[in-house]
């Protein structure tokens, strides 16, 4: 069997079979997350599909980040429903002041190398910094995820971008991805995974390696 890129690999590992680029396979997931601007549509859907309980408490997080506090009251509508979600189903919240979706996911240990993991928001693919499929779904498919611990994938397709050369003074990783959106194109790569390699990369610090994982969704990675 020819080698795998790191995509085909992970998603092969929560299948439990082998998958490549193209397959469509079911997978288990390792954490899945919602803000404040999905998670009043992910709760709607979860309760309407029954489940009396999450598949996992500590595979999922609420955050309420995008809109806090609060400016109105359809806003703080939602984030009193996400709260009493949250108790009533035993799951995380992370309240306002608390941080951003994304990194405290990181800092908070919710997803780690290896991990599968998807979100109601379309910068989940910043985990790639860590190694980790992530990638942004909608709140409906999050809401299958919350109820069963599982979700269909297509499998993509690999880019491998690499990096050389050295950075001259005042060039940032966010340079980085804008010159790379700049030739690729808003659409350069939908529906497909990026690895990004090379000397350049290799020497950036993980907080530097987030903001480029953070914008691949910007190629429609």
């Amino acid at each position: 069997m020819a080698g795998q890129t790191i995509a085909e690999k992970i998603l092969s590992r929560h299948a439990g079979k082998a998958v490549k680029a193209g397959d469509v396979a079911v997978c288990k997931i390792d954490f899945c997350l919602g803000q404040d601007g999905t998670s009043g549509l992910i709760i709607d859907a979860f309760e309407k599909i029954g489940k009396p309980a999450v598949f996992d408490k500590k595979k999922f997080c609420m955050i309420i980040d995008h809109s806090s506090p609060a400016p109105n009251q359809g806003t703080a509508t939602v984030h009193k429903k996400m709260r009493a979600f949250a108790v009533k189903y035993g799951v995380k919240i992370y309240d306002v002041g608390e941080g951003i979706c994304h990194q405290l996911s990181m800092e908070e240990g919710h997803v780690g190398p290896g991990d599968l993991v998807i979100g109601a928001d379309s910068h989940t693919c910043t985990y790639g910094a860590l190694n980790a499929l992530s990638t942004g779904v909608g709140s409906t498919d999050l809401a299958i995820g919350l109820a069963t611990g599982e979700n269909w994938f297509k499998v993509p397709e690999t880019i491998k971008i690499i990096v050389k050369g050295k950075l001259p003074k005042g060039v940032y990783s966010k340079d980085i991805i804008l010159h790379i959106a700049k030739d690729m194109g808003a659409d350069g790569c939908t529906y497909k995974s990026i690895e990004f390699t090379g000397p350049v990369i290799d020497a950036l610090s993980v907080d530097a390696r987030f903001t480029i994982s953070n914008m691949a969704v910007e190629l429609g990675a």
